[in-house]
């Protein structure tokens, strides 16, 4: 085989190996949950192939001949390739949520393709190296070896390891067994080379414990931390980099945040005053609005879908959110929580679940508002929070998908944040009822926000023709990125 030809087979072989990878964590969001079980088994699963395609692959190149074996590897890839989606959208369904089903899912849907592709590089290989007996098997049982090194760490790490252990401990406990096998693989130990390598593991071990970070505390998903706010008994929730949420202890009718006061306005103008509602939350962050919701609506319910545990026991902890009165948490992914939700079981759905500074995309589409229409009884509300920058392409792509889906639609932004060179958090008003705009208007501009209603013809215009997100396509991360 020619070096080029060479070249260009491993190079698309290993190309599509995480081309597929990378796609099969979105692939299979809408059935098992964008969540880092999903993640483990998208990524576990592919070492898996790896490493059995590697083994597979380098043993038929030493019986066969190697170009043939690359050449049906890289067939059956293709096919298994193509096949990916048909699978997960077959199999999705039938399988449930968790982490079990996430592995079974993956497993059917990618191991195939993975394995085969993996195939290529041991087999092109060894047909560079024609004339070196058995060098096509040692190269494969290498590359296998190492590649489930890789699997259990992987799946020790997502599914075991940050559950038990911190982080420090998790980085300690590797660099340990790093640290003893570099001086156990040595052919040579002088005093002065352990003496060194002993003396920097320490200081570095000390340096894991003792160098201050930024979070009172490393959930499964981000750095969070509890801040004073600006009244004396504000508490903030930062997440990363994030302010996310804000809340006073003291008074848990007080809205900090604009959006929030938006959320409230449209909530307000749409129901009774003080009338108890049936609330579901996707994300869960600070549970200003259940809070709220409890202060000025006696006998509310809220179900909040949170995906870190880690956020709600801070908030348990820091923030008072055992106490909430009718408040019930669900921790999991919010796609695969809503969908296990009765149907017309709520007065209120509020969308205000954020990975970073973006909606989770399967979040986003036009499928989840579906699930929240079919929770919704009948004249419910739905309000969701975007936040986006000039040119506005995800909000706009996000009003376009849910007046895709409900009758009306309205949009809450100042006039600033819509003009170019603007952006920040818009709050979304969504109902199969006319959404009341001259009241929502009224509301805003009594607490200092005027000018600052779209009304559902105007919401249509700023749409414009924006695509309407779908989980086959909803680049939610790339739209908002064109503001950032």
């Amino acid at each position: 085989m020619q070096l080029a030809l060479a070249r260009v087979a491993v190079l698309v072989s290993g190309a599509a190996i995480l081309i597929v990878e990378t796609l099969a964590t979105r692939l299979v969001a809408p059935y098992v949950g964008l969540t880092l079980e999903s993640t483990t088994a998208v990524i576990g699963v592919a070492l898996a192939g790896i490493a059995v395609g590697a083994a597979i692959g380098g043993k038929q190149a030493d019986t066969s001949d190697p170009r043939r074996v690359a050449a049906v590897a890289l067939a059956v890839g293709g096919l298994g390739v193509l096949a990916v989606r048909p699978l997960i959208r077959l199999i999705g369904p039938l399988l449930g949520n968790g982490a079990s089903a996430a592995i079974l899912l993956v497993i059917v849907s990618t191991l195939v393709s993975v394995t085969a592709l993996a195939a290529v590089t041991p087999a092109v290989t060894r047909a560079r190296l024609d004339g070196i007996d058995g060098s096509g098997g040692v190269i494969g049982s290498l590359s296998a070896l190492g590649t489930i090194g890789s699997l259990a760490g992987t799946f020790l790490t997502g599914f075991v390891l940050v559950a038990l252990l911190p982080v420090s401990a998790i980085l300690f406990v590797t660099a340990a067994a790093c640290l003893v096998l570099a001086l156990v693989v040595a052919t040579t130990r002088t005093r002065r080379e352990i003496g060194t390598i002993g003396g920097a593991a320490a200081v570095l071990a000390a340096a894991l414990v003792v160098v201050p970070g930024r979070c009172d505390v490393d959930t499964t998903y981000y750095c969070a931390s509890v801040v004073p706010g600006d009244r004396p008994s504000e508490r903030v929730l930062v997440l990363d980099d994030l302010r996310h949420s804000a809340v006073d202890l003291a008074d848990p009718a007080h809205l900090e945040f604009a959006y929030t006061l938006r959320f409230a306005d449209a909530i307000d103008t749409a129901f009774p005053a003080r009338a108890p509602l049936r609330a579901v939350h996707v994300g869960g962050g600070g549970f200003t609005m259940p809070r709220w919701l409890a202060a000025t609506r006696p006998g509310s319910t809220s179900t909040v879908l949170e995906l870190d545990r880690g956020v709600v026991e801070l908030g348990e902890r820091e923030l008072g959110v055992g106490s909430i009165p009718g408040l019930t948490t669900r921790v999991g992914d919010a796609r695969t929580g809503l969908s296990a939700l009765p149907d017309a079981s709520a007065d209120l759905v509020v969308g205000d679940a954020f990975g970073a500074r973006s909606v989770p995309w399967h979040l986003a589409t036009a499928e989840f508002a579906d699930e929240v229409h079919r929770v919704l009884r009948p004249g419910g509300l739905y309000v969701l929070n975007v936040i986006d920058h000039d040119p506005l392409a995800l909000l706009r792509a996000v009003t376009a998908t849910v007046g895709d889906r409900f009758g009306s639609v309205a949009l809450m932004a100042r006039p600033d944040q819509l003009a170019p060179g603007g952006g920040g958090n818009a709050v979304v008003v969504v109902s199969d009822r006319a959404v009341d705009t001259a009241a929502l208007a009224a509301a805003a501009a009594t607490r200092g926000e005027p000018g600052s209603v779209l009304d559902p013809a105007a919401t249509r215009s700023l749409a414009g023709d924006a695509e309407v997100l779908t989980d086959d396509h909803a680049p939610v991360d790339q739209l908002g990125a064109r503001g950032r």
